[in-house]
């Protein structure tokens, strides 16, 4: 059967689209380690193993230009028919892929979710928060000064490791938290994250707010500490975290916030004003709660999605990922919204915020799921029938589709790590069988490859209802013994994360970081005006 081609999208046309501010969704389809190596600066990660798990979401318009890229693999051509075949109706492929774009002059980027990055360093470059070295701090810990430290990552991050006594208060909360944890104005304030790019953009949000402390970054994040030689200082485990602020606190808040996000440009509007937003053709906008995930989930705005607003900064294009649409944010303060918006607003994004509705509106309940396409109907077992069939002779092959993470950390006894992208390789690793099952940690992923595995190999081909944790809920063991597949490129190890990272691999990251704001010149697309307050 010859199917009909595709078309291909050049450098030259992407660029003229990017500088011209029209939408685009510019897609990276590889796993993200091959992502990380080397893509466009608004190439976004979303891979081809787990498209239909994300890209109703991050891509809510079908009629949306999207171009689809690779190094060659021919990961792009078959993502675009999928896209084709989920409803998209404007999809090309980068012509000639990663190469092309670079024998085109196009400028290539390493690392992940680097168009922040990116903006974090030009705010560095043009603010010049302040900003402490590792030792200091640590000696200002152990002296007579009034201290607090805030560390605006996720808490799952700042629960693995972080500062001694530091407390948690992700980005977007720290206008609203930090003036009840440090209500005397002689408190020092210091702001650190990972590396430089959260610590760099909460400083100078406390400082643009106009919080009457002294504010410096912690410089280089927990890598500075740890390079520093204070990794032995670290803390692990702790649930230190923000405290509920009174009335007049918020008010205070969001009469700063506003002011700020006003002056980046950011415009206000009601529910009754974005009705007509929600299914417009010809431009996609994406509705975004800005809070913290927990607070979503007792009562949230129908359309909205969870993405706390420090990540949202940290990590827009992982949301939202057509570049050039416009974004509306909520929360029931009026400060966290406003503070996002005004760091959105600088990196060229059309933001609004909506007024907080009344309590009324907020209505939904629970974690915010994300749209998925029609879910196919494969064979389904139950745990115990696996069970039963792994005690018998003839025992099946288990796949699993789940994240190489996941899978480390557990997995049914037997199990074999796969891609669901390269399940033509992945194939002929496994071994033959006249039965097999496929799993994940919730068997969604597992329901969607069970058609293309099906194409790979010959026999029984059946899926673990519930996945892995419908296994471990039966009270079924799990080992950690590896099988793979697959090389386990899913995801790229970051440098500041955990603590066993090499002192080179830290003191290239940083490195790296230094000179983004030169590959920024040389790309020339973003857009990007720092706000000077």
């Amino acid at each position: 059967m010859n199917l009909p081609e595709i078309p291909r999208a050049t450098y030259p046309e992407i660029r003229a689209a990017l500088i011209e501010r029209r939408e685009i969704a510019l897609l990276d389809v590889r796993e993200e380690d091959p992502h990380a190596q080397a893509h466009p600066l608004f190439a976004a990660h979303l891979s081809l193993s787990r498209l239909e798990l994300e890209v109703y979401a991050r891509l809510p318009r079908r009629d949306v230009p999207i171009v689809t890229l690779d190094h060659g693999e021919g990961l792009a051509e078959r993502a675009a028919r999928k896209l084709i075949g989920l409803g998209y109706r404007q999809v090309s492929v980068l012509k000639d892929g990663i190469d092309g774009w670079r024998a085109a002059g196009g400028e290539l980027f390493r690392d992940v979710n680097v168009p922040s990055k990116a903006f974090g360093e030009l705010v560095d470059a043009i603010r010049h928060p302040p900003a402490l070295a590792a030792e200091d701090v640590y000696a200002l810990l152990g002296g007579d000064d009034d201290v607090l430290i805030v560390d605006v990552r996720r808490f799952d991050e700042y629960h693995t490791m972080n500062i001694p006594g530091s407390i948690n208060v992700p980005g977007a909360e720290l206008v609203l938290r930090v003036p009840e944890l440090a209500p005397d104005p002689r408190t020092r304030v210091i702001v650190n994250c990972a590396g430089r790019t959260r610590s760099i953009i909460g400083a100078q949000s406390l400082i643009n707010a106009g919080l009457p402390n002294p504010v410096a970054a912690l410089r280089n994040g927990t890598i500075g500490w740890t390079l520093a030689g204070l990794g032995d200082k670290l803390e692990h485990g702790q649930t230190r975290r923000f405290k509920p602020v009174p009335e007049t606190g918020r008010q205070q808040a969001e009469a700063r916030a506003r002011a700020l996000a006003e002056k980046a440009g950011v415009k206000w509007l009601s529910l009754a004003d974005i009705e007509a937003w929600k299914n417009q053709e010809g431009r996609t906008t994406y509705f975004i709660d800005v809070r913290d995930p927990d607070e979503y989930a007792t009562g949230h705005l129908p359309g909205f999605r969870s993405v706390p607003g420090g990540q949202l900064v940290q990590e827009t294009e992982m949301t939202a990922t057509v570049r050039g649409a416009r974004i509306v944010l909520a929360d029931t303060d009026g400060a966290r919204a406003a503070m996002t918006a005004s760091w959105l607003a600088q990196m060229d994004w059309e933001v609004y915020v909506l007024t907080p509705p009344p309590p009324a509106e907020w209505h939904e309940t629970g974690p915010w799921q994300a749209p998925l396409p029609p879910l196919l109907a494969p064979p389904l077992i139950k745990p115990a029938t696996l069970a039963e069939w792994l005690r018998s002779d003839n025992p099946p092959v288990i796949v699993d589709f789940t994240s190489h993470a996941n899978y480390c950390r557990g997995h049914i006894p037997g199990a074999w790590y796969a891609l669901r992208a390269e399940l033509g390789q992945a194939a002929k690793k496994l071994p033959q069988a006249s039965r097999y099952v496929l799993t994940c940690l919730s068997s969604l992923l597992a329901r969607y490859a069970h058609a293309d595995f099906a194409r790979e190999v010959d026999g029984e081909i059946v899926v673990l209802d519930g996945g892995t944790h419908a296994w471990q809920a039966a009270g079924l063991p799990l080992e950690q013994d590896t099988r793979l597949a697959s090389d386990p490129i899913d995801r790229y190890r970051r440098p500041y994360e955990g603590t066993d990272n090499s002192p080179a691999a830290m003191q290239a990251y940083l490195d790296w970081e230094f000179g983004l704001v030169e590959q920024l010149q040389r790309d020339g697309t973003h857009h990007f005006k720092v706000l000077r307050v």
